[in-house]
């Protein structure tokens, strides 16, 4: 049996930090016995006492730190207990970290790794439980990434730290106790470049592109779209949000009815948007339909989980706006 998502980055982090002495993990509570909020860090202190550092509630000064390790010529990977938190740092990461890479005369290597567990489903409430990928687009020498059940973090996490750039990870709370790698047996799966394409095997009527965090809940929509209106669909996760060139995936999206982007947080300004707007010039002689956005309600996040899930994107809500659209 897979590991579970959250095993699998625990892993990771030990694998790294036992390879490569020059690597550093700063945040709040990350010591043993508690190992982070949710126990991601388990067992590093132990192992590596001298890097594995915890600090005071300060989620400006934990990023400031780590952006001076990582100038300094070490390789720093922060957790943000809660990425919603990440806010608080956002002046270190847009005015700071992001801008050394570039403003100095000349590329100036900054290995850093800022993880921010997000999103909702989980009863945390409002400012626990969102996803804030939508405000650090577009900037300049910051790159994004998203946690999924279908790439290796070893491999994720080794990808940023060559970009020698500061990264975001977005790793949605539901997939720690997920399985890796785990598929409906209706469906099959490959990686397509930094793409997992997760499908039905034969011709397709629509593609669904979702970030990690939403694969499962894309993939529940597929399978419903697929028994109870035979409808055949394929989901692309990819793995780094942006910048992302959306190239390889062109042979397939060009060849399905609709594309539909699906994404954890309220609509305006979003990766999902961004995507389309590229998708819609490159695809524009094959499209039979627009494509379609499908985000979670705009609203605050309630704590109440029957609330919750009425605001919260699910899986019905994405093969609802795929049914509505072919009818269209």
């Amino acid at each position: 049996m897979t590991a579970r998502v959250g095993e699998d980055l625990n892993q990771a982090l030990h694998g790294l930090l036992g390879d490569d002495p020059s690597v550093y993990v700063l945040g709040e509570d990350l010591l043993d016995p508690y190992g982070g909020a949710f126990k991601i860090t388990r067992g590093l202190s132990t192992r590596f006492p001298d890097r594995v550092l915890t600090t005071p509630l300060s989620e400006g000064t934990i990023v400031g730190a780590a952006s001076g390790l990582a100038l300094a010529g070490e390789k720093a990977i922060v957790e943000i207990m809660f990425g919603d938190f990440a806010a608080l740092a956002f002046d270190q990461l847009v005015n700071f970290a992001s801008k050394s890479v570039s403003m100095y005369g000349r590329r100036v290597p900054m290995p850093l790794i800022i993880r921010c567990p997000s999103g909702g489903n989980r009863g945390y409430g409002p400012t626990h439980s969102q996803n804030l990928q939508k405000h650090f687009i577009g900037v300049p020498g910051l790159s994004l990434f998203e946690m999924s059940p279908f790439h290796d973090n070893r491999a994720v996490l080794d990808r940023m730290l060559a970009l020698a750039e500061p990264c975001l990870l977005f790793e949605d709370k539901v997939l720690y106790t997920r399985r890796m790698y785990d598929v409906d047996e209706l469906f099959t799966w490959d990686l397509v470049e930094d793409v997992a394409v997760v499908r039905f095997d034969g011709d397709l009527d629509y593609a669904v592109i979702a970030p990690g965090g939403v694969a499962h809940r894309a993939i529940a929509a597929m399978r419903t779209l697929l028994l109870s209106h035979d409808l055949a669909g394929a989901v692309l996760v990819p793995s780094r949000l942006y910048p992302f060139d959306p190239a390889a995936l062109l042979p397939l999206l060009g060849q399905v009815g609709l594309v539909c982007v699906a994404e954890d947080g309220s609509a305006g300004g979003t990766w999902g948007s961004h995507l389309a707007a590229d998708l819609h010039t490159r695809l524009w002689g094959s499209l039979r339909r627009p494509i379609r956005l499908v985000s979670s309600a705009d609203s605050v996040i309630p704590t109440a989980a029957h609330l919750e899930r009425a605001v919260v994107l699910q899986d019905s809500t994405i093969s609802r706006a795929v049914l509505e659209a072919l009818d269209g």
